[in-house]
């Protein structure tokens, strides 16, 4: 029976790499999302039957209640709000790991070896998770918009220090000797190391942010895999919080940042680039503005289009009626196409998740790397919401606070139409080139609500 459960955990990793490969690509996605879901109800399957449970009446009630919530938030929770629920899930799976933890430390099932390695991974399953549990509710607290700027207490710095000392020091303390009192303080110093960790950082690193608490709560659940001895649990873990990982280091480059000095709650700006940099004054007389009229005209006579999506484009919950535009463009023969960045939204895969919530077929959403070569020969490029993330200032200008970070070069287009509600700066800060180009025009106003008018435009030409 060992063998058939351990071939059983076996598949079901194989299903979990499977799966993570397929969320590689928004086309393939689906599939992923499906093949990694049977591999885990293969692994449950496998830990029930390896566990001989006998009375299942805990276990159905808890699927039940838990399988309604989700199914409930599922089907309710708007797409713009996303990001939140991701956070809020990774805080779930921390707090998971750590009830588990405690569980098995007050009534030990019959797998716990009760070994020094089995203290130190109670004790990791139980930090990891306290730390994932406070700073994924603090995340979300900056996605729902409650603390998006960064937040500094009086010696914030030292506070994490010293946080980080003291559950450094009960850690050892408990896998010494095994004090009960020891471990549940060990859970509430983690508990508030976890909230300054994230309290500190900007609303604008959330896409870190949120990648990083996810490969913390795949670190707390493989933990909890040696805590309980589940072969399938440390497997999964593992892979989502080397995945977790690996996806935290693209979202930094993709900023420009260092992972730690997100972690650490580094400004984008410093207060001294701050103090140079220009203000209103930036863009006074050398803003063109449009209506939607012009903006038809103009892709009368386009043969390719690009639209280049942002949190603007979430904000206005527009994404149905940009793929109402672009169909409509595509009727009238002009080539359409998604620029996506990524780092623009909320979240890694942001844009991605709400323009496929549109039915935006899956080839016309073209990364970063692959659309910029075609700036060049594109007619008209759409900014809905975007900012520094089209900034040629971030390719440009050495002594741009940005400069270096990979950017869309839509102003490489022959005409760009930039939608947005006012010239405000995006996360960094600062003025955008792109607004006082020459081929740049701005149709202020709600992304929604100017895209209904560029839509009517279209239809009236």
């Amino acid at each position: 029976m060992t063998q058939l459960i351990n071939l059983a955990y076996l598949v079901a990793a194989v299903l979990f790499i499977l799966g993570l490969k397929g969320l590689g690509s928004p086309k393939s996605a689906p599939r992923g999302n499906l093949t990694g879901a049977v591999g885990m109800l293969i692994a449950i399957i496998a830990t029930l039957v390896d566990h001989h449970v006998l009375t299942f009446g805990w276990i159905i009630a808890g699927m039940v209640v838990g399988g309604g919530i989700g199914a409930y938030i599922a089907r309710t929770v708007k797409m713009t709000a996303m990001p939140e629920m991701v956070g809020l899930l990774n805080g779930f799976g921390g707090a998971a790991s750590l009830l588990v933890a405690l569980s098995e430390f007050i009534a030990p099932s019959a797998s716990s070896a009760e070994t020094m390695p089995w203290t130190i991974a109670l004790a990791l399953s139980a930090v990891i998770g306290s730390v994932t549990l406070t700073g994924s509710i603090v995340a979300w607290a900056k996605l729902q918009g409650y603390a998006e700027k960064a937040m500094q207490l009086p010696n914030q710095s030292l506070l994490r220090v010293v946080l980080g000392l003291g559950v450094l020091a009960l850690s050892v303390l408990f896998i010494m000797n095994g004090w009960g009192f020891i471990l549940f303080l060990l859970v509430v110093v983690a508990l508030f190391l976890g909230i300054l960790l994230v309290l500190a950082i900007g609303g604008a690193d959330m896409p870190v942010v949120i990648a990083l608490l996810n490969s913390y709560s795949g670190l707390a659940a493989a933990a909890t895999g040696f805590v309980l001895m589940n072969n399938g649990l440390i497997i999964s873990g593992s892979l989502v919080g080397a995945s977790g990982i690996i996806l935290s280091q693209i979202m930094c480059k993709a900023m420009n940042r260092s992972l730690g000095t997100v972690l650490f709650g580094g400004a984008m700006v410093s207060e001294e680039q701050m103090a140079s940099i220009p203000g209103k004054e930036f863009y006074e007389g050398k803003v063109k503005s449009c209506g939607a009229e012009e903006v038809a005209m103009l892709m009368e006579n386009a043969q390719k289009v690009v639209i280049a999506p942002g949190y603007g484009l979430a904000v206005a919950q527009a994404q149905h009626v940009t793929q109402e535009l672009a169909d409509l463009l595509e009727k009238r023969g002009i080539d359409v196409k998604f620029a996506i960045h990524p780092v623009a939204g909320r979240m890694p895969g942001h844009m991605n998740v709400l323009l496929a919530e549109a039915e935006v077929p899956y080839d016309k959403l073209i990364e970063m790397d692959n659309i910029n070569p075609e700036f060049s020969q594109t007619d008209v490029t759409i900014v809905l919401g975007a900012n520094d993330v089209v900034n040629p200032a971030a390719r440009d200008d050495a002594s741009s606070p940005i400069y270096g970070m990979p950017i869309l070069d839509v102003d490489k287009s022959r005409t760009v139409i930039v939608i947005k509600r006012s010239l405000s700066p995006g996360f960094a800060g600062i003025p955008n080139q792109l607004f006082i180009n020459d081929n740049s025009l701005m149709l202020f106003g709600d992304a929604k609500a100017v895209l209904q008018d560029l839509v009517r435009a279209v239809i009236e030409l």
